[in-house]
């Protein structure tokens, strides 16, 4: 069992990289004509599709696998792979499922459900924050399939996000709560120089012997004349500020300006003044107001952000001198995402002609950055986990949960006051088992399953991480008591009291007795040659999981978990009738499938082994001679010698109330004897001593 161990910890480690599947021959046939699919990007995995219009092509979007950008693992450790499709301006043309492996869309529910809720992307923009389930304007989700659809949601806008920071000059698509936001509070009256010195005004300038220097050993170095002749002559003089920054716009322009910029600018929209003087002028003679200037360009993480001339004819304010030829007032839209946190990269294109019919056109960059200084801008905030919003979301159902975990927790732990009454007990333990099955089974979809470590495996095979786990709070609240509990009572508390399979299993085996049915006693020799089916099938899906995900997806379905508790039997005829006939199995042999076959339940024993305590309290006489308890145990739990096995104990705590009783344990039952026992003392000796 150590090397079987050894084994499966060795392939889990096991790295593969998943990858897009999609050829440009493929998504030609998905997008036919008058659709034209462009070579892949370069920078990044998507490929532009275009339509002729007329003599121009146009670009209708870009075409992208979710798996290639954001590779978010579902619950079995696979990521989702879909194709998405975005327009320019960052709406949703399309999403369609390539391939998944969500447990609850392969057989169960089956795709339908899911391809209806991805038909709810088409014309949702990405800039609209997207969410599932959360209210109006939200997309509906799917029932019993939450998780699986936010953990969707995730991949198809993460990736969707990238193509826009990469193609659609969105600056990295944040939205207002994840960049830096202008501080509208801060305000000192200052002076020109005041503001250069405080980083508010940028100044550059700019001699044509620099510029010269910038076409050195190219075709277009030499042919400026004035440049060679007159170096040190300013080619241009620029200043730049943001303006709608009111510490920059309230000193720097003239107050009519500055409310016309107002009542001008949309809530997030930035305005940046910028003056020229020198020859060198940003707009040029065909420069039409309200367009975007050609001559200045401003990027942001790399990406360029388009800026757009606002039509103002700035004024400066009284005092603020400045040499200016030409100024402009250029308003970047919110959607834009830029950042006042971060630096701005501004360049001045410089372009060169050499030749006179077909002039060979040479271009340069005069670089310069502007960052706003940190006392005006307020920081962006962390994003927060995109899984948060799944315990937000059920929160109530979590602290239920915690209440009863600490309730049951307690209740184990001071085991002689549970088993102190056999008939209360009993009732207790049957109250406890039907809100395993209707709130932690059916209400709160909370079933562990031997899905949950395969898709660890698949997992941690491809070099992912388990943050996936986290979009199914309730599973985590009682996977992490589980582990817990391993260290102090073994596997039986999961198996024993909260597995909702389980319990409708020991009320099966109850309905069985109730009825009167002939209840099997497995022999002790095929019962433990028996148990060790279930590790071999562990063995079989983790193998599997490693080397063959398809295979591991249908021998996952040994467990009837998904049938019984996530489907409530809703499904194909076949797997209703096998979870049916485990059931009725039940009802004659007391949890066949959790002593024989169930995968989850042989990891559970495996990783009991770490339990600390053997808390089931026994006497000397356990075993030598009294074998009460291993006769009444329904699980051969206990061995000839009084001993208990762990790995195979579902902790019903049957042999604890038998303990702990007067009227059961045969120990107690002769120690009662002998202390109502009265000794007999006998008679002294009479001497008859006649008359």
């Amino acid at each position: 069992m150590n090397l079987l161990r050894l084994l499966i910890c060795w392939l889990m480690l096991c790295a593969a990289a998943h990858a897009g599947t999609l050829t440009q021959a493929e998504l030609a046939r998905r997008f036919p004509a008058p659709l034209v699919v462009g070579e892949k990007a370069a920078d990044v995995q998507a490929w532009p599709l275009f339509k002729q219009n007329g003599t121009a092509t146009e670009l209708v979007g870009y075409a992208f696998e979710s798996v290639d950008l954001a590779p978010v693992p579902g619950f079995a450790g696979v990521p989702p792979n879909l194709l998405v499709v975005i327009d320019p301006k960052g709406t949703f043309l399309d999403v369609a499922v390539l391939s998944q492996h969500e447990p609850v869309f392969l057989e169960g529910l089956g795709e339908a459900p899911l391809r209806e809720f991805l038909q709810q992307y088409r014309g949702r923009s990405l800039g609209q924050g997207i969410t599932v389930g959360g209210g109006k304007g939200s997309l509906d989700g799917v029932s019993k399939a939450t998780a699986s659809v936010r953990i969707i949601n995730q991949s198809v806008l993460s990736a969707a996000l990238k193509i826009a920071r990469a193609k659609l000059g969105f600056a990295q698509g944040r939205d207002p709560g994840r960049i830096g936001r202008i501080r509208d509070d801060v305000f000192t009256p200052m002076s020109l120089q005041e503001m250069l010195d405080a980083g508010l005004v940028r100044h550059v300038r700019v001699r044509m012997g620099d510029v010269e220097r910038l076409f050195a050993g190219s075709v277009g170095a030499g042919l400026d004349a004035q440049a060679l002749a007159q170096p040190d002559d300013v080619f241009i003089d620029l200043w730049v500020a943001w303006a709608s920054v009111p510490a920059v716009g309230r000193n720097l322009l003239a107050p009519r300006t500055w409310n016309r910029l107002q009542g001008r600018l949309e809530p997030g929209d930035h305005a940046l003044l910028v003056l020229t003087a020198g020859p060198h002028t940003l707009t040029g003679a065909d420069f039409v107001r309200g367009s975007v200037p050609r001559g200045i360009v401003l990027r942001q993480d790399r990406l360029p952000v388009e800026m757009r001339d606002l039509d103002l004819e700035p004024r400066l304010a009284d005092g603020m001198h400045l040499p200016a030829d030409e100024m402009l007032l250029l308003r970047v839209i919110a959607q834009a995402g830029l950042d006042p946190a971060r630096a701005l990269d501004f360049a001045l294109p410089v372009t060169r002609s050499k030749g006179i019919v077909y002039p060979e056109r040479i271009t340069r960059e005069i670089a310069f950055s502007y960052r706003l200084p940190e006392a005006y801008y307020i920081a962006p905030e962390g994003a927060a986990p995109a899984w948060q919003a799944s315990w937000k979301a059920r929160r109530v159902e979590l602290i239920v949960l915690g209440v009863a975990l600490a309730l049951l927790a307690a209740a184990l732990w001071q085991q002689r006051w549970l088993v102190a009454h056999a008939r209360r007990f009993a009732w207790l333990r049957r109250a406890w088992l039907l809100f395993t099955i209707g709130f932690i089974g059916y209400a709160a979809q909370a079933q562990l399953s031997i899905v949950n470590l395969t898709g660890i495996v698949q997992a941690l095979r491809a070099g992912r991480g388990l943050d996936y786990l986290l979009f199914d709070p309730m599973t985590v609240a009682l996977w992490a008591f589980v582990l817990v509990s391993l260290f102090i009572w073994g596997r039986g508390t999961f198996c024993g009291w909260l597995c909702p399979f389980g319990a409708l299993q020991e009320f099966a085996c109850l309905a069985g007795q109730a009825l009167r049915l002939p209840q099997v006693v497995v022999r002790r020799v095929l019962d433990a040659r028996l148990k060790r089916v279930k590790y071999g099938v562990l063995a079989a899906i983790l193998l599997a999981a490693v080397w063959a995900p398809a295979q591991a997806d249908r021998l996952v379905e040994l467990e009837p978990f998904k049938t019984a508790i996530t489907l409530n039997f809703v499904r194909a005829w076949p797997f209703v009738a096998y979870a049916a006939g485990l059931l009725l199995v039940a009802m004659v042999v007391n949890k066949a499938f959790c002593r024989y076959l169930c995968p989850l339940g042989a990891a559970l024993a495996l990783l009991g082994r770490v339990r600390l305590p053997d808390w089931i309290p026994r006497r000397a006489e356990c075993g030598t001679p009294c074998q009460t308890c291993r006769h009444r145990c329904g699980y051969n739990a206990i061995v000839p010698s009084g001993k208990v096995d762990y790995e195979e104990c579902f902790q019903c705590m049957e042999c604890v109330v038998i303990h702990a009783s007067d009227e059961q344990c045969a120990p107690r039952i002769l120690e009662r004897k002998r202390s109502r026992t009265i000794p007999i003392v006998p008679a002294p000796d009479v001497i008859d001593r006649g008359p």
